[in-house]
């Protein structure tokens, strides 16, 4: 029982490795590395703060 557990435990983790390493590879042929590394809410945010001291 305890094995069976164990060996389907491994195997979902090799199929989220799988996933993750499709994910990554997906992602970076469709998206330019500029457009990942932008941060447009980011800028947003700040524009609107209002900092008092």
């Amino acid at each position: 029982m305890w094995m069976t557990l164990s060996y389907a435990c491994w195997g979902i983790s090799i199929l989220l490795a799988l996933w993750m390493l499709y994910d990554w590879f997906k992602v970076d042929t469709t998206y330019s590395e500029q457009t990942l590394t932008s941060s447009r809410e980011g800028e947003l945010e700040a524009v609107s703060e209002k900092h008092r001291i």
